[in-house]
């Protein structure tokens, strides 16, 4: 690979579309390094957040509809193994360990350094976001899930359901932090297609307040960051929906005027396009490669009487919506209390079997186990 383009410890080669950077960056570094070029790799919702734990188990953002999973554009990876060996995996080098490092976690080894595949992207994109209130938010709800899927091959969605309104400019001053749900659209085409892909929506349903602006990508990145900044204490849970069913949606009109702190709110991913496209079997991703949505409920707040409150909420609402869900497993970066049965299940059988044997050639001790752990196939071991 040829190096060009270096930036905060962030190798970019523009005419290969790949970066490299090393495990200790973050999605903000690689977003200002690839965004000189115009390019852009999947990376999270948040910027300030570390760029090895995302794509090892799975890694889901606004790129996702169209260019897939984070852990979809792990192109190579250079790996520390338990027993102090420098492995690099890759198709060619170590393919089940590679295999298993694209949404086995950090069950393997420690990952020093990271090789991505890049998409053309920006500078420029379009948002449109609408703001419902809690009073016609199940209309908002029913109208998205069948909105979301006409839109064209190059805009995307995402949910934030029980958002509190931020005291932002554009946030009129009677609806800040008012609870709500929020429809948002990032289009990558021009601004005229995006202009006429998010215009259904106010003719439907009437928002509280609406944002429709040209945004550099990197602030969509860093649009929730506010939300999850260093030192928030953060609890979540997430379960894997086939549809927005009216039960799911009556569930969120019961339980998201429950919430105590601000901070706290569901954010919802719908999951067409590119993340459709490998098998299930293509990677070591927990979950089913058929649309659907990744509902996380999420608590987050500045002290521990809302945080303690919020906890139970986020605990209440998840097994609420349980048998709307798709099996029992969920999407393993949002697994903050792990156990052996919901990361099988998560897995399923076969994924989960072969992520063992590999864990047994590479960790056989289970070393790295303070994690989302898949143990060792003791056979093997």
């Amino acid at each position: 690979m040829i190096h060009l383009g270096a930036m905060n410890g962030v190798i970019v080669d523009p005419s290969a579309r790949r970066a490299v950077c090393g495990g200790g960056a973050t999605w903000a570094n690689i977003d200002a390094a690839t965004q000189l070029h115009g390019l852009a790799t999947p990376g999270g919702f948040i910027s300030h957040t570390g760029v090895a734990g995302l794509p090892l188990g799975g890694g889901i953002g606004w790129l996702t509809k169209m260019a897939g999973l984070s852990c979809d554009n792990l192109v190579a990876a250079e790996v520390v193994t338990a027993d102090s060996r420098i492995v690099r995996a890759s198709a060619e080098e170590n393919p089940e360990l590679f295999w298993a490092l694209r949404g086995g976690g950090g069950n393997f080894g420690v990952v020093t350094s990271f090789e991505f595949a890049l998409h053309p992207v920006g500078p420029l994109v379009n948002l449109g976001l609408f703001f419902f209130g809690l009073d016609n938010g199940s209309e908002a709800l029913q109208f998205a899930r069948g909105f979301v899927k006409t839109l064209p091959t190059d805009a995307t969605a995402f949910l934030a359901i029980g958002l509190s309104a931020p005291p932002a400019p554009f946030v009129p001053e009677q609806y800040r932090f008012r609870p709500g749900h929020a429809l948002l659209v990032a289009g990558f085409g021009s601004a005229e297609a995006h202009r006429e892909a998010v215009a259904p929506i106010r003719e439907a349903v009437t928002p509280l307040f609406e944002l429709v602006t040209p945004i550099p990508y990197v602030a969509l990145q860093q649009m929730f960051n506010e939300s999850a900044t260093w030192g928030t204490l953060g609890y979540e849970k997430a379960l894997y929906l086939d549809e927005l069913s009216d039960a799911a949606i009556a569930v969120i009109g019961e339980h998201v005027p429950k919430k105590s702190s601000p901070l706290s709110f569901c954010p919802t991913f719908i999951m067409p396009g590119a993340y459709c496209t490998p098998g299930d079997a293509d990677t070591a991703f927990g979950g089913s490669r058929s649309a659907s949505y990744v509902f996380n409920i999420g608590a987050a707040a500045l002290d521990r009487e809302s945080y303690e409150a919020d906890r139970t909420w986020v605990r209440n609402f998840w097994e609420a919506m349980r048998p709307h869900a798709t099996g029992s497993g969920g999407y393993v970066n949002f697994m903050m209390e792990v156990d052996d049965d919901r990361v099988r299940a998560s897995y399923g059988e076969a994924k989960y079997e072969r992520l063992a044997r590999i864990k047994a050639e590479y960790d056989p001790d289970n070393i790295f186990s303070l994690n989302v752990n898949i143990k060792p196939t003791p056979q093997a071991a």
